[in-house]
This record gives C-alpha cells, structure tokens and sequence, in this order.
C-alpha cells in the first residue's frame, strides 16, 4: 500500500509492534527447526518434504506442476528446481500430460512413498514438540482462528493476480 505525501502512515503501536516482532522470531525459527530435522533425517529441506506430502495426499499420487506450484507457493522455476532434485533421488518422476502437450504431472514414486512414510513420525514429533506442546487447547484453537483470518485475507480474489507461483 502506498501512501501520498498528505497521508501519514498508520504506524504500529508498541503492542502491534511486539506482536509483529514476535511473530518474525517465532516463526523464522519454526521454519528453521523444521528445516534442520528433516536436512537431519532425510537429507532435504522442508520445501521439498511439503511437495512429497502434496504428492503423497493428491489421487494417483500426482499432480500438475502448476497445482504443485500453487499449493507450495512457490514459483514454477523453482518448482522444477526441486523436482529435478527430487527425480534425481529417485523420489518424485514427470509424466506428459496426455491431453495438453505443455503440461507435465509430478508422480510420486513408490520409493518417494516410503521416504515420506519413514519421515512423517519424526516430522510429526518435531512440529508436535515445537509447536502445539508449548500451547493449550485453546491457543491451539486461536491460532487456528487467526492463521485462517490472515490466509483468508490476503489470499487473492482475482483469477489474473500477479501471483509468483503462476509466472
């Protein structure tokens, strides 16, 4: 949002400003905890890990890269990245699509399976123990509430949206 000169900026108050920085730590190092346990246990990032689960919960096991790109909110650059990486573990292979000759299906493998299969107990008990053993049930629940609100709110409307995972 930009402002002109006459308008002054709607500043954040000292509590706004806590809750805001607060906000910035906490989940920079949630991302970061949930980064090094996977790097730790299966040798890829968290990036990569929420793509298997995409594949792993899609029918068929698979996906078109741009409802891939979409659900990770991630470019297609650098969804193709990653799923090079991932066919080169042997994790993930892509198929034509048969009836447009532009698209392509990410397919997760049998092999791909079992990694997510042999990952998702430690992943579980790392989000578990960062995560919601540090609240009660009804932070769980207004978290819930407010990470919905915020999603709902910038989730953009329009069908032509400049969107980085549809370029």
């Amino acid at each position: 949002m930009t402002t002109t000169p006459a308008e002054e900026p709607r500043w954040l108050s000292d509590d706004e400003q806590r809750t805001w920085r607060a906000y910035l730590h906490a989940t920079t190092l949630l991302e970061d905890h949930l980064d090094r346990q996977l790097q730790r246990d299966a040798g890829m990032p968290h990036i990569y890990y929420g793509l298997l689960i995409q594949l792993s919960e899609a029918p068929r096991r698979r996906l078109r890269m741009t409802e891939l790109a979409i659900g990770a909110k991630i470019t297609r650059s650098r969804l193709s990245h990653a799923i090079a990486r991932l066919e080169k573990n042997g994790w993930v292979r892509r198929e034509d699509c048969p009836s447009d000759k532009r698209g392509q299906f990410a397919a997760l493998t049998d092999e791909g399976f079992a990694v997510v299969e042999r990952t998702a107990p430690g992943h579980v008990s790392a989000v578990r123990q960062a995560l919601f053993d540090r609240l009660t049930p009804e932070q769980t629940e207004q978290l819930g509430t407010v990470m919905r609100a915020i999603a709902e709110g910038l989730q953009p409307k329009d069908a032509n949206a400049d969107l980085p995972w549809l370029r």
